[in-house]
């Protein structure tokens, strides 16, 4: 059908109807979207805020640790694997042996089990138990006796006594102890095992330090003076006002100290002092503060006898 020249400008530069309705329609529709987002996204923060307040999540999260520290290197543990290093240096130390034999103990542990008392072994050594992966069937002791952590650790020392571990190197001395069908392992755990021995038998002073989050739970002055004396043989008088005194000097009182401080989590310790220096949960780190001559003094949080 012919098409007249008004027909063909309406045609070039209008809107047919139905289509400028369909435009508005969306363009609506985009609207109510957009305002529907904004409402969300208000209800949304507001409920978050709401809960901020009301369970203090504005609080930062405190990513828990302990620390070692060698000269410009900072070497990092769990407060779980930081107690059980300090129980094998505190073992090493009562019979009387030196801070390299801690650190046989710490790195052979490290490898083993990541210092972790763990329940469970592998495809070689199915009844491997605890610290160190000591078999029952081998003659380390029964399953419950290898699965004590301290029964453990005395256990390695005994048989690391027995031969010249101070002339050899700390892969070898753990592996003749060991018998690992890796017998290199060792050796890459030695710088950072060689840290904490250091800190836990009390050569490198006020060098350990934990940073925790506040103390949750009931403490117990009991179990820290039970706990001291298993591992190290000292102790402790019970004093009033959640507090546990060990009458020590120099290098002795350096060892306990940082023992303390790597039990702080599981003791839920508030603060440790010693020899003019101070490390609490709060500031996590060692600083300067007026201390009792002679004693390590060790604070728990809401503690009961």
């Amino acid at each position: 059908m012919p098409i007249d020249a008004h027909q063909r400008v309406l045609s070039l530069g209008g809107t047919a109807p139905e289509e400028a309705h369909g435009r508005h329609r969306r363009t609506r529709r985009w609207a109510r979207t957009l305002l529907a987002l904004t409402l969300a996204v208000a209800l949304i923060g507001g409920a978050l805020l709401a809960a901020v307040n009301f369970i203090g999540l504005d609080t930062p999260v405190v990513k828990q640790k302990c620390t070692a520290l060698v000269g410009s290197t900072l070497h990092t543990l769990t407060p779980d694997q930081a107690s059980n290093a300090a129980l094998i240096a505190a073992v090493a130390t009562r019979r009387g042996m030196p801070t390299r034999a801690g650190a046989i103990g710490i790195a052979t542990s490290m490898q083993e089990s990541k210092l972790t008392n763990i329940d469970y072994g592998d495809n070689a050594g199915p009844d491997s138990r605890g610290l160190f992966q000591q078999r029952p069937s081998m003659g380390w002791g029964t399953e419950a006796q290898v699965s004590d952590p301290l029964y453990a650790s005395d256990r390695f020392f005994e048989e690391l006594s027995t031969f010249d571990y101070k002339s050899m190197s700390l892969t070898d001395a753990a592996q003749k102890v060991q018998r690992s069908g890796f017998p290199l392992a060792y050796a890459a755990h030695e710088e950072e095992a060689m840290a904490f021995a250091s800190a836990l038998t009390g050569a490198s002073p006020s060098t350990l330090n934990c940073t925790l989050r506040p103390a949750q739970g009931e403490s117990s002055l009991k179990t820290v003076a039970t706990d001291l004396a298993d591992a190290t043989g000292k102790k402790a008088q019970i004093l009033k006002g959640n507090r546990v005194r060990i009458p020590v000097r120099g290098k002795q009182g350096w060892a306990i100290a940082q023992w303390a401080v790597a039990n702080a989590e599981k003791h839920h310790t508030e603060s440790v002092s010693y020899a003019g220096l101070v490390w609490d949960r709060p500031g996590g780190r060692w600083a300067p503060q007026t201390t009792d001559d002679g004693y390590v003094l060790i604070t728990l949080a809401g503690a009961k006898g």
